[in-house]
């Protein structure tokens, strides 16, 4: 089952609120391009950790997935 992460999740590994809140923008941008148009929602919050991973570059975001 793939991992989700919200901008608390980001939190608690340390980064700050609005760093956080950019990330998870960002991710959901990039999900949108790829064609899932779900993540175009404003009040969509959580998205995959491996979207997450590919901007921040922590493979064990990615390593989770078992």
């Amino acid at each position: 089952m793939t991992k989700l992460m919200n901008y608390q999740d980001l939190l608690a590994l340390g980064f700050p609120q609005n760093q956080a809140r950019r990330i998870i923008r960002q991710a959901k941008r990039n999900l949108v391009k790829q064609g899932f148009a779900f993540y175009n929602g404003k009040r969509v919050g959580l998205v995959p950790a491996t979207a997450i991973a590919e901007i921040i570059a922590l493979p064990e975001l990615e390593d989770d997935e078992q």
